[in-house]
């Protein structure tokens, strides 16, 4: 992961500022959100993925996304999250893996709903949702 994070950071301009925030999202925009102009969230699922390697139960994950929301309307910054879609794909045998894609896709419904513009991106080609 950690070279992951590097080459993402030698592809951007010296400009940008990258911010490591594995859990605490919305405590992130509540204390840094508002000196920036832009903000990228890179990404969602693995912000899911951290809050379950943490144990955050699955019911308290719709709170968490209504705390991230509030936190993110809360900045000025132009805002975008990016997510992966997971249902597209086969439906995996393990009970853990089909529990983890619903989730994920609760959250991205969640998400989806309350923001100002949805996109679906294939191979580079975005498609306008909303």
């Amino acid at each position: 992961m950690a070279l992951r994070i590097r080459r993402h950071q030698a592809s951007r301009q010296a400009d940008w500022r990258t911010e490591e925030v594995p859990v605490d999202l919305a405590g992130w925009f509540d204390k840094q959100g508002g000196a920036y102009r832009t903000i990228l969230v890179d990404c969602l699922t693995l912000w899911l993925s951290n809050l379950q390697g943490r144990a955050v139960p699955d019911a308290k994950v719709p709170a968490l996304v209504s705390e991230l929301l509030r936190a993110i309307r809360s900045v000025k910054a132009r805002v975008l999250v990016v997510t992966n879609e997971l249902g597209l794909g086969l439906v995996p045998t393990e009970a853990s893996s089909r529990r983890f894609r619903d989730l994920a896709g609760s959250v991205n419904q969640q998400v989806a709903k309350e923001a100002d513009e949805v996109y679906f991106i294939v191979s580079g080609m975005p498609l306008r949702l909303k």
